[in-house]
């Protein structure tokens, strides 16, 4: 993948690469190096992905970063280039290598370790199965081990190559030299002079450290792709063929999703994927989003709403015209950001990538030195060699190159089927350190739509009869008050009757004669009734929350009065509660009046209130924040959110937003639901807390272990094992993140989460 076409001139372009052969955070660091040697160019490797995303100038061809790679020892192609990751393609050979390693290696570890099965001669016959284990089976470690030696550095396969070929050349010439050949074997368990009168052979070493390290590296390459399961479920979501309608005729034919242009006109039957994004012509049905968006409740949608690609139609059939197909789509975009995601680095991973650089030349010298202090000390060099091998052996840094990264491909990928995107790998990080939360009001905390909030009538009036008269009116009006009103009362009253003698009066409001009763519906101060006291007071609690006042009259006489504007979004509640329960602050900050503001942070419980703020004015509030010592995030929608934004610590943005919104974020939530920030924060703490659990245990490991190895209480080939259990643990702690699920806040006090209904008093 490539960004050449949309690169300006001068600019760098990015290209992605996939990576073969990388076995430690060794090789990820050499393949950094042969890069960054081609001038202008800068690199970023992930183990766990096995890609490069490569910084270069426009004039440097893919093919010679290709090439870099290559004569550094690794496979490399442009990654989506149509082929499947490089250490997928290699599996069934891995397999085959295993197998045939493991027939030859465990005879030869069971006659070692069981005396009673031993014969004449035994040691010859493991000798012989030894052989192709650690010329064929351990051939990948030895080439691999001799590319870098070329290029002047040690990776893990360094490591295991040495300490294969030091147990077995050993045990080669304890064989013909050392009299082994006529003894029994026997294990040295401590670096003592040996009484028996011949060499030990360490035949068991020899095949066992690569039958274990093989073994490892397949079940972790397994468990590495879990990690990274969702990005690869996304780009599955997408169709592969759409059914298109020809407006001329009506017929209907499969054409492939390729061939599938903006405004072109396709079905969706039940059960079927909304081939791409679009707009609903015709028809009637639900939206299943879940897979898309982590929304479970299905959406109704009907005649003029918007349609995303991927989601699933669970209800009747659909005609939608295609309003964007391919890269433009939401799914393409979403695919996208989880891709740059995992493609990143933490700093953690940065920092344990620099350590195991240095890491390897360290053991190898450690190894080195263990062997020339117990030469010196006057122990058997049987014994000396035993300890050195096992240094080189149980000292690999799988773990430590694995421990921050499928960390974070695991939970990017949680995140995206959560409906949470993040743009990449140090928004986690900043969502860890973030102690205030900057909201903004219209379209974040409320719907940003026209609904009616609450409806007062008088005593003796039915709340229903009066809406459903009012609705009818309604009807001809193209006010957004009136679509308002006119929504509330098909959704609670069904059907409303005919209206005769409309009537609308700019500024004012409508008329009209409903079943043969005069319908007024007007501004309170526009009418000439008598206004009751409770009315009144409704009409005081409206001005006070900063919605409109509309007051409904019959036959001359005000009956009830509708307070009309923007309403609370579902969860806003339970998010800003939750929000304080993790321990942070929350701060409205939003551009509407004074009345509006304090009514909707009074009813969230938000103390520190900004109201009639410029996009100027958000951007100054949240660097005085910032100056106070506050890491702060802003959570916003719209154009005039995005200077703050782009200001704060982190931008938190609403994907039904604006582009503008969208593009100043670090983090972008699919779906329509505020609590999804808390889901955001709660997921990056577990992330950082499991990074720090990998890092713990991937040092930790190496300090006890390689001591123990040098003062000879660890065998070379339990060293293996060891080894390849580090980074199975490593990566299965991070793959508990997969399975983590956001937690559920308590309901709105007096009553269930706020929806955005209208009320009633009377």
């Amino acid at each position: 993948m490539s960004a050449v076409a949309d690169a300006p001139a001068g600019a760098p372009v990015s290209t992605d690469l996939t990576v073969g052969g990388m076995t430690c955070a060794a090789c990820v660091g050499r393949v950094e190096r042969t890069l960054a040697r081609i001038d202008g160019v800068t690199a970023g490797v992930n183990l766990a992905t096995g890609r490069a995303r490569v910084l270069h100038p426009a004039g440097v061809a893919v093919g010679d970063l290709v090439a870099a790679v290559e004569r550094a020892g690794f496979t490399a192609a442009p990654a989506g280039a149509g082929q499947p990751p490089v250490d997928r393609a290699e599996e069934p050979a891995e397999r085959w290598r295993l197998l045939v390693t493991a027939l030859a290696a465990v005879p030869v570890v069971v006659l070692s370790m069981v005396p009673a099965l031993q014969f004449p001669a035994w040691q010859w016959v493991c000798f012989a199965l030894a052989v192709p284990v650690v010329t064929w089976g351990s051939a990948g470690f030895h080439r691999r081990a001799r590319q870098g030696l070329r290029h002047g550095t040690a990776t893990m396969d360094t490591l295991v190559s040495l300490g294969v070929v030091a147990s077995f050349g050993w045990s080669a010439y304890a064989l013909v030299f050392g009299g082994a050949g006529g003894l029994g074997m026997r294990m040295p368990f401590s670096l003592t002079a040996d009484g028996g009168g011949g060499a030990h052979v360490y035949l068991e070493a020899a095949v066992g450290v690569p039958l274990f390290v093989l073994a490892g590296r397949l079940l972790e390459g397994r468990v590495r792709r879990r990690t990274g399961s969702a990005l690869r479920a996304l780009a599955e979501l997408g169709a592969k063929e759409v059914c298109v309608r020809d407006p001329r005729s009506g017929q209907e034919r499969l054409i492939p999703i390729e061939q599938l242009l903006p405004g072109g006109v396709f079905v969706v039957r039940p059960g079927e994927r909304v081939a791409t994004d679009g707009v609903v012509v015709e028809g009637g049905s639900a939206l299943d989003l879940s897979l898309l968006t982590g929304e479970s409740a299905p959406v109704e949608v009907g005649p003029g709403d918007a349609v995303a690609g991927a989601t699933v139609n669970v209800g009747g059939a659909l005609v939608v015209r295609a309003t964007a197909v391919g890269a433009d789509t939401q799914l393409a975009r979403i695919t996208a950001l989880v891709a740059d995601a995992q493609a990143g680095k933490a700093r953690a991973q940065r920092l344990a990538d620099a350590v195991a650089g240095v890491f390897v030349p360290c053991v190898l010298a450690v190894a080195v030195a263990v062997l020339g202090f117990w030469l010196g000390a006057g122990a058997d060099p049987q014994a000396a060699v035993t300890a050195a091998v096992a240094v080189l052996v149980v000292a690999c840094p799988c773990a430590l190159g694995l421990a921050t990264p499928t960390a974070l491909l695991a939970a990017t990928g949680r995140g995206a089927e959560l409906g949470v995107l993040v743009r990449g790998p140090e928004v986690l990080e900043s969502l860890r350190r973030i102690d205030t939360v900057v909201l903004d009001k219209t379209g974040t905390l409320t719907t940003g739509r026209t609904e009616l909030g609450e409806l007062t009538v008088v005593p003796g009036v039915e709340a229903d009869e009066v809406l459903r008269l009012a609705g009818a009116v309604e009807q001809r009006s193209e006010h957004p008050v009136g679509r308002a009103v006119l929504s509330a009362a098909r959704a609670r009253c069904g059907s409303l009757p005919a209206v005769a003698a409309f009537a609308a009066t700019a500024g004012v409001g409508v008329t009209g004669s409903v079943e043969g009763r005069a319908v007024r519906v007007v501004r309170p101060e526009d009418s000439s009734a008598e206004l009751p006291a409770v009315l009144a007071g409704a009409r005081d609690r409206a001005g006070a929350a900063g919605r409109t006042p509309v007051l409904v009259e019959l036959d001359g006489r005000a009956v009830a009065l509708l307070a009309v504007g923007d309403t609370l979004r579902s969860g806003s509640w339970r998010a800003l509660h939750r929000l304080r329960a993790l321990g942070l602050e929350t701060v409205l900050l939003t551009g509407d009046g004074p009345g509006a503001a304090r009514a909707v942070a009074a009813e969230l419980g938000i103390e520190r209130v900004h109201c009639s703020a410029s996009p100027a004015r958000k951007a100054e509030v949240v660097a005085e924040l910032r100056a106070a010592g506050r890491t702060t995030a802003v959570v916003g929608d719209g154009v005039n959110d995005a200077v703050a934004l782009a200001s704060a610590d982190l931008g938190v943005a609403l994907a039904s937003g604006s582009d503008a919104a969208i593009g100043a974020a670090g983090l972008t939530l699919v779906r329509g639901d505020i609590e999804a920030v808390v889901d955001a924060v709660r997921l990056a703490r577990r992330t950082l807390a499991t990074i720090r659990v990998n890092l713990l245990w991937a040092f930790g490991y190496n300090l006890v272990l390689i001591p123990l190895a040098a003062v000879g209480l660890l065998n070379p080939m339990l060293a293996a094992v060891a080894m390849s259990l580090s980074s199975l643990l490593v990566v299965g702690n991070s793959l508990r993140l997969r399975t983590w699920q956001p937690g559920r806040g308590a309901g709105r006090p007096g009553g269930g989460p706020r929806r955005g209904a209208a009320g009633v008093a009377g």
